[in-house]
């Protein structure tokens, strides 16, 4: 039988943790009448084809929690954006025991956590380089087949990334509406400017990260989900030669229109 006592005092403690441990770039919202359930939201890094791009996922604790981990579903909108991230809202991560791992790598119910595994998304699934996160790329690493292959899925990564932006921008889910619309408020011309640079022959994942102001978007959401400052993307580094495909340059042709009337649809 589950012991409610003891999985209760868990989820509190989990929730203490995120509270004073949870990053910047990760937003968690909960359900007051299903403490077992949470969401979450998390921001693509720069230097990675998921830059400034929102990706959210859906967690429950199983009621053998800490014995188990947690269950996570990916929001897809029937989008593969990256190899550990199914169509079908699967995430394949070893601290989930969805993939093989060893040691530190699987959930251990004495020191694994919730704060873990939402890291664990950030940094070891949305990388700058997930196509060696496919089984056995990995070996390719550091080979001329290898990087053009990567570079060819960031491309793919970055288009699908777009897509899913749209997605979200689109169709909200209610509890993250004005964060999405305030995030995207603040990071179109900066979205956009990273696609012009990429056709103009910038890799992807290859250009400076986006400068806010110092507060944290989350922190100038309001009810109306008014947006914070935008500002300008300052020049591609000049040693980033490598440039994307025609393939990948004439697919973000058609995207980027599509991002202009969606980032116009936010409003001013």
């Amino acid at each position: 039988a589950v012991d409610q006592r003891h999985f209760l005092r868990k989820v509190n403690k989990e929730w203490r943790m995120l509270r004073v441990n949870l990053p910047e770039t990760i937003w968690v919202r909960c359900f007051e009448d299903r403490t077992e359930l949470l969401r979450a939201a998390i921001l693509g890094a720069a230097g990675t084809p998921y830059h400034d791009g929102l990706f959210l996922f859906d967690i429950c604790l199983p009621g053998t929690y800490p014995n188990e981990p947690p269950e996570a579903y990916y929001h897809s909108g029937g989008l593969r954006v990256n190899p550990n991230l199914y169509e079908n809202g699967k995430v394949c991560l070893s601290l989930l025991n969805t993939w093989q791992g060893k040691d530190t790598e699987v959930w251990n119910p004495h020191a694994s956590s919730l704060l873990q595994v939402l890291v664990s998304i950030q940094g070891l699934v949305l990388v700058p380089k997930p196509y060696y996160n496919e089984a056995g790329y990995s070996r390719q690493m550091g080979s001329a087949e290898g990087e053009h292959n990567a570079r060819l899925y960031n491309e793919s990564a970055f288009l699908l990334s777009c897509k899913t932006m749209l997605n979200l921008m689109r169709n909200p889910p209610a509890a993250f509406a004005p964060l999405i619309r305030a995030h995207f408020r603040q990071r179109r011309t900066h979205i956009l400017q990273c696609c012009d640079a990429y056709m103009a022959g910038a890799g992807v994942g290859t250009l400076p990260a986006f400068e806010a102001q110092k507060c944290h978007v989350a922190d100038s959401v309001t009810e109306d989900g008014s947006p914070g400052s935008e500002t300008s993307l300052p020049e591609a580094r000049s040693e980033q030669t490598q440039s994307c495909s025609s393939g990948f340059k004439l697919m973000l042709a058609k995207v980027r229109p599509q991002l202009v009337k969606t980032f116009e649809s936010l409003g001013p």
